[in-house]
């Protein structure tokens, strides 16, 4: 394992969603980084996150699951009582040394905008959007409080520039995702807090499964058909990505290396965005 980076020694990152997938991937990165972890989940994911945590004190570090919210087959990250008791829980379990928060759970829907209903486009923005928002606000104040400043992170995706047929409550949620980054970091900038996101494209996930299935009933072609074209079509490095490609460019953002970046929805596609 690389030697532990300056800004990690001591110190807590929070991750939603992160035990599968992109989340998966940036929290077992951050621990070989040298952070202690702690991961909030919902319920469901209990297995997940289990063995997530295991391999994460394999590394030698610190690792705590916790569930936004109490352990109720409605608990999700969207609701922010839930996630100040998680972050809460963190502090109490690892100590006041938050400096990390990564916003990355999330839910891809796919659907025409004429089949969109106004309970299918809410769900998409408490999911996608006010979840972060919440993320974003409570890690901010435990960070604020410590006076030591932190490093917030939140999930965009290429739809945070360009959307996508079928994907438009998705799209919108994610553009909302930069603004709010960009307005974040000039809120907090003053607190030595830096506010960024990720935006990755055609990612080697269940998510993207799911988004292949629910294609391929609306373009009326085969399983797997959808993400294969798409790949072929738009990535300019000819291959899928992978979740670990996310994780690095976190792992940059959070380091001392990248300390005067602030404000920025990066993208990380293999070009699929041109």
């Amino acid at each position: 394992m690389a030697a532990p980076i300056k800004a990690a020694l001591g110190r807590t990152a929070f991750i939603t969603g992160g035990a599968q997938g992109i989340g998966r991937a940036i929290a077992t990165r951050l621990a070989r980084d040298g952070y202690d972890i702690s991961i909030a989940e919902i319920p469901q994911a209990k297995g997940r996150l289990d063995d997530t945590v295991k391999e994460i004190e394999g590394y030698g570090r610190k690792a705590i699951g916790v569930f936004a919210g109490k352990p109720c087959p409605n608990s999700n990250a969207r609701d922010a009582k839930q996630i100040y008791n998680a972050i809460d829980e963190t502090i109490e379990r690892l100590g006041p040394t938050l400096f990390v928060s990564v916003a990355n759970a999330g839910v891809t829907q796919v659907k025409p905008l004429l089949e969109c209903t106004p309970e299918f486009v809410e769900n998409e923005v408490r999911l996608n959007l006010l979840g972060l928002v919440n993320t974003h606000i409570a890690a901010a104040k435990q960070m604020v409080k410590q006076g030591f400043g932190g490093r917030i992170v939140g999930a965009g995706s290429i739809a945070s520039y360009r959307t996508a047929e079928n994907l438009g409550p998705y799209g919108a949620t994610k553009f909302a995702v930069r603004g709010f980054t960009e307005a974040a970091a000039k809120e907090w900038a003053q607190y030595d807090i830096r506010v960024n996101a990720y935006a990755p494209g055609i990612v080697d996930t269940p998510m993207w499964d799911h988004i292949d299935r629910e294609l391929a009933k609306i373009e009326n072609i085969s399983l797997g058909e959808a993400k294969a074209l798409r790949i072929k079509r738009d990535i300019k490095l000819g291959r899928i990505q992978q979740p670990e490609d996310v994780a690095k460019l976190v792992s940059f953002l959070v380091s001392d290396e990248g300390e005067y970046i602030t404000g920025q929805t990066i993208k990380t596609c293999g070009g699929a965005s041109l």
